[in-house]
């Protein structure tokens, strides 16, 4: 039994599904309500940005620089 969660998102106006992690899909939604922005421009964002690699691991990627850098600048603030 997969642990992965479908779902339908649009990118550049077309609909495709992505298979993440409950985990990953509650931090993709959750940098979308701190970037005020909805899922399927970030989405279609990384889509844009990625080089070589598949749009899910892209959005992993994207997930763990993004955590890595807020986390970063919370030390910052706090030194």
């Amino acid at each position: 039994m997969s642990t992965l969660v479908n779902r339908n998102i649009t990118l550049k106006g077309r609909r495709t599904s992505l298979r993440l992690e409950p985990d990953m899909w509650e931090a993709l939604f959750e940098i979308c309500v701190r970037e005020n922005c909805p899922i399927g421009e970030l989405c279609t964002q990384i889509d844009e940005a990625k080089e070589d690699s598949a749009l899910t691991a892209a959005i992993r990627v994207y997930i763990l620089i993004y955590f890595r850098n807020a986390a970063a600048s919370d030390q910052s603030d706090t030194a």
